[in-house]
């Protein structure tokens, strides 16, 4: 969230969306894409879950003071987190993960059985607009940014067996490969940099089912 002395960032364009209910989010919502106002002077590398005094996921005191402090960041803009804005941000807190907007609205419908996709939809277009979330394009989710001055600055790594995403903040590395693609014509469509992997975790569920097959294999 954003530091104390950081100028908050622009208010997005006025939300328009008119999503379908299709599964999956409407391609034409509009993705965060603030002004920079992380200073350049930052340390050169780090992962979103040591830096402190930012939005993490997690439940109790914590996720309240991410709500807390979306509110403040929300105040800043001009702009008001409303209850259902708020809900669907406490939802992504709550999972932890990339989440797909139909699963978004399953839970909304649990607590809001009434819940339309459209209200979710519009949550997920204003909280994009404002940076508070992260689009992930490999795989059509959603995640919280947690880092508002330098969402836009971060490089993405993306789980493609679980959906866990880690914010890596390394803006020369992430400079310097922006100015390899331009210099081959090409422009960013996002300012995201996504990166595909597998994490520890499904690592490490990968190699304990290859052991327990292998005894198996040779049996047969």
């Amino acid at each position: 969230m954003p530091r104390r002395g950081v100028q908050p960032r622009p208010a997005g364009a006025p939300h328009t969306s008119t999503a379908k209910h299709d599964g999956l989010y409407n391609p034409r919502m509009k993705t965060a894409k603030p002004a920079a106002t992380a200073d350049k002077t930052t340390p050169a590398a780090s992962a979103h879950h040591h830096e402190p005094g930012h939005m993490h996921s997690g439940h109790g005191e914590s996720q309240e003071a991410a709500l807390t402090l979306a509110e403040e960041y929300c105040r800043e803009r001009g702009e008001k987190l409303t209850p259902i804005r708020r809900k669907v941000l406490e939802l992504l807190l709550n999972s932890g993960r990339a989440t797909k907007a139909y699963s978004l609205l399953d839970d909304m419908r649990q607590i809001h059985p009434g819940s339309a996709p459209p209200t979710v939809y519009r949550a997920l277009d204003f909280l994009l607009s404002a940076g508070l979330v992260h689009r992930i394009e490999s795989i059509n989710a959603f995640t919280v940014c947690h880092d508002l001055t330098q969402c836009q600055h971060g490089i993405l790594v993306v789980c493609q067996q679980c959906g866990n995403v880690t914010e890596l903040h390394q803006p020369k590395l992430r400079q310097a490969l922006v100015t390899q693609i331009e210099d081959a014509g090409y422009r960013l469509a996002s300012d995201e940099i996504e990166l595909k992997g597998l994490c520890s975790a499904c690592q490490a569920a990968e190699a304990a089912s290859a052991s327990v097959a292998a005894p198996v294999a040779a049996a047969k």
